[in-house]
């Protein structure tokens, strides 16, 4: 497989995962209460797909490296939505807003990174 439609694949993924990641946040904050376990679930399947797709084509491919850089941001929001999960979800604890504004903001900025590596042809 390329590394062009790896990275393509894993950037359609990551939109899912995204709205997804939107869809969660805005129960928080307008709501004040935890997404349901599902959507969490959901959530954390796509992108982890998405991260494992983009780590495939790492170590066997290669990719340009400001998708390199994207990867590094994906696992550090990977790491930043696993406490979140773990540490606050399962636990029925509220998912603390700084944490989550921090988790996305980490999975934006990789997102965006990606897609200009997607769309713009690097």
């Amino acid at each position: 497989m390329e590394p062009a439609l790896m990275m393509k694949t894993a950037l359609a993924l990551l939109t899912l995962a995204a709205l997804g990641g939107l869809a969660m946040a805005g129960i928080r904050f307008a709501r004040n209460v935890n997404p349901p376990h599902a959507f969490a679930m959901g959530h954390g399947l796509l992108a982890g797909a998405a991260v494992t797709l983009l780590l495939y084509a790492y170590f066997t491919v290669g990719m340009p490296t400001l998708a390199c850089w994207a990867l590094l941001l994906f696992l550090l929001a990977a790491a930043g939505g696993a406490y979140l999960n773990l540490g606050h979800h399962m636990k029925g604890l509220l998912l603390p807003k700084g944490l989550l504004v921090g988790h996305a903001l980490i999975a934006v900025v990789g997102y965006l990174l990606l897609a200009v590596v997607v769309l713009g042809g690097r």
